[in-house]
């Protein structure tokens, strides 16, 4: 019997080694910081720190499992926080940026859990927010979500491997509600394609019920259709929405060492009133439609130092309310940048960011300037913020 023992524990030692050389687990991360100054948020000057801006801070893991025959299992579990209190961000989920497992394949991977957008994946890369911007450098409120700013729960994603430089996917979103299977639910699709200097990128996304479903799904608690689940002053009145689409595209090419993009969406709150989705402080009724163009320019110097410049323009449709037609309302955004890296992993930069609102917002009042991922909006039609950060990846 010890013979025995001892003999399958040499087996077990000299096949362990073996196992574990075919999976790998990656402790990773992003530490993001810096000062911002912001000439008006609610009628006052503010100075402030701010965490997670060129990129969320973050800590995750990733891994893989070789299974053999071209098949293995990955995953990524991924955590955002704030530096400056340690409180974790997405409403203080674990996991709030990314959790998913799946099966890669020669083909490509199919993933369950909270995971991005087809637009997000396919045409958020071409945007300057998700490049040297960061989140305060995204569209008006991150309308079109191409800076990844609200996760999709319940997913199940296919990705496709490139062929020949094409590359497409799709997702959908089991609503999980009892007798009525598209409530909550949410579906998109996109493709992508890159031939040397050019690339080009395509995405659909629909998603029912969204004040519920997607933009208050970032709480450990249940959200709840009576409350406005997004306070940008941009759409938080055309929450009552059943249905938000968004179609995007985007691209860029590079010559030596200068890259010009685009990108533009077209956004829709439709079928506005529906009370079991949303408030309807106006009585909106009907559906409004937002267009979103963006040009974009950056320039290499030196492999370490980057600057860029990006304009960015936002329109929204006439709509009838409770208290009359609202004509919509404009934002024009002008975004510059420097980006210096002092190593592979470390850079530090500065950012600045110029809006300018006109018309009606979505709150039937006139319309604010407000800047993306700050904690109020201006108390007029502009708003200007100048940011200097650092940045380290680990």
């Amino acid at each position: 019997m010890k013979k025995s023992a001892l003999v399958a524990f040499g087996a077990f030692a000299v096949i362990s080694p073996i196992a574990y050389a075919q999976s790998s687990v990656t402790l990773y991360g992003i530490i993001d910081e810096g000062f911002n100054y912001n000439s008006n948020m609610k009628g006052e000057r503010s100075y402030a720190l701010q965490s997670g801006v060129m990129q969320g801070s973050r800590w995750g893991f990733r891994g893989s499992e070789d299974l053999g025959g071209g098949l293995k299992t990955i995953f990524v579990l991924e955590s955002g926080f704030d530096l400056n209190s340690g409180k974790s961000s997405q409403g203080g989920l674990l996991f709030g940026r990314q959790a998913f497992v799946g099966i890669a394949s020669n083909y490509g991977s199919v993933t369950l859990g909270r995971q991005y957008d087809m637009d997000a994946e396919f045409v958020g890369p071409f945007e300057v927010g998700n490049q040297w911007a960061g989140n305060i450098g995204a569209h008006p409120a991150d309308l079109d979500n191409f800076n990844n700013t609200v996760r999709t729960n319940n997913s199940i994603k296919f990705k496709s491997i490139s062929y020949n430089g094409l590359s497409f996917g799709g997702m959908y979103s089991l609503g999980g509600v009892a007798g009525d299977v598209t409530r909550n639910q949410t579906w998109s699709v996109g493709a992508g394609y890159t031939n040397g200097p050019l690339a080009l990128g395509v995405g659909y996304m629909n998603v029912r019920n969204p004040n519920v479903s997607f933009f208050g799904n970032a709480t450990t608690g249940t959200p709840s259709a009576s409350t406005a689940n997004a306070t940008y002053p941009i759409y938080s009145g055309f929450l009552s929405a059943h249905t938000y689409q968004v179609i995007g595209a985007g691209g860029s090419y590079t010559f030596g060492a200068a890259t010009f993009g685009a990108t533009y969406s077209n956004v829709a709150f439709k079928d506005l009133g529906d009370l079991s989705s949303g408030p309807n402080a106006s009585g909106y009724a009907g559906s409004v439609h937002f267009n979103n163009a963006e040009v974009n320019f950056k320039y290499q110097i030196t492999p370490a130092l980057l600057v860029g410049a990006a304009y960015d323009y936002t329109n929204s449709s006439k709509i009838s309310s409770g208290r009359g037609t609202n004509d919509g309302a404009t934002y024009h955004q002008g975004t510059l940048g420097v980006d210096y890296f002092l190593s592979k992993r470390t850079d530090v930069y500065v950012l600045g960011i110029y809006q300018k609102a006109s018309g009606t917002d979505s709150r039937n009042l006139p319309a604010v300037a407000s800047i993306n991922n700050q904690s109020s909006p201006s108390s007029n039609d502009h708003q200007a913020l100048v940011r200097v950060g650092i940045r380290h990846k680990f």
